[in-house]
Parts: C-alpha cells; sequence; structure tokens
C-alpha cells in the first residue's frame, strides 16, 4: 500500500481551491484562503511534487467529436497470470498502452470477471469497433473474455458530467 501523505489544513484548502480552478494564481489561491502569498507557492511546491499528478482540462468532447466512452473489462487466461509470465506481460501492456492516446486510463482491478479494465474515448461505435478488434488480435495470447459498458456522451443522458470540482470539499476525499 502507498503512504498517504500528511497534509495540513492550509494544504487541504489549497488543493480545493486548485481542484475548482487549476489556473489559480498563487496570489489569488493566498487571497481566497487568507494565508502569504510566499505560504502558497512553499505549500503548492509541495503538494505538486507529492500529491497533485497534473493538472489538466476536461473537454467537452462530443464538441471535438468524440461521443463514446467505453470501460473494458477484460477477464485473463490464467496461464498470463503466473510468476513466470507476469511481469512480461505487464511491461508489454504499458508499453502497448503508451501508445494508444484514446486509452486514458487502464490497469489491473479486482473482480470475478474482470483482471484488468481500460477506460477508452472513442468518435463513434465504428471506431471503437475497429480499435477493439485490433485489440483482441494482438491480446489473443491474453485475453480469455471481454465485457464493455459503452457510454454514450453525446445523447443527453450524462446525469453528471465527468469533474473533480464535487471533489474540493468531500470527505471522501479529505476524510473531514
Amino acid at each position: 500500500m502507498i503512504g498517504m501523505t500528511k497534509l495540513r489544513e492550509t494544504d487541504y484548502k489549497i488543493l480545493c481551491e486548485l481542484i475548482k480552478n487549476s489556473k489559480a494564481s498563487d496570489r489569488q489561491l493566498a487571497r481566497k484562503i487568507g494565508v502569504s502569498q510566499p505560504t502558497v507557492t512553499r505549500r503548492r511546491a509541495r503538494l505538486e511534487k507529492e500529491v497533485i499528478d497534473s493538472y489538466t482540462a476536461i473537454p467537452n468532447w462530443p464538441k471535438l467529436g468524440y461521443n463514446l466512452i467505453v470501460i473494458t473489462l477484460v477477464k485473463a487466461r490464467m496461464e498470463a497470470l503466473t510468476k513466470k509470465t507476469y511481469e512480461p506481460t505487464r511491461m508489454r501492456g504499458i508499453e502497448f498502452f503508451d501508445k494508444k492516446s484514446n486509452v486514458i486510463m487502464a490497469g489491473t482491478c479486482q473482480g470475478p470477471r474482470a483482471d484488468f479494465f481500460m477506460i477508452s474515448i472513442h468518435k463513434n461505435y465504428s471506431e471503437y469497433d475497429t480499435f477493439i478488434r485490433k485489440y483482441r488480435l494482438e491480446w489473443t495470447d491474453f485475453i480469455q473474455d471481454l465485457e464493455f459498458v459503452l457510454v454514450n456522451l453525446a445523447g443527453g443522458e450524462i446525469m453528471k458530467p465527468l469533474s473533480m470540482e464535487c471533489l474540493e470539499e468531500s470527505k471522501l476525499l479529505f476524510g473531514t
């Protein structure tokens, strides 16, 4: 298990504000949370080193022509999960996913019907179909079964859009 970084109340306040607006300057943050700008600069540098993975924008995907997010669950063949084959297969996976710009997250998971998952974004079902066909062919020695969930981003049925703002003062994130 990865050790949890110990944060001060000021760190949480800075993090909350950055979740709401990652473009905020240190001066703006200092004014908002009531500390000095040098304190924010110092604490932000530590957060960026130890806690913040990256700053990113979440686009309106359909406006960019991407209408489908797919969560794919992969059940691996038992022989692919042995002590001898696991690490080479893992390294092959890292190299594979590094080349797939439409895969936004991938890794191992726990569940009765899945050992691995990937979350990918596609312009349409036809593009996804081509992508998953190539994936099956390249990983045929590894895959026992695939399950997937298709999320139509352009269909008007998204009940809560993807956003990190909901975490900004969340008990889930900060345990308060």
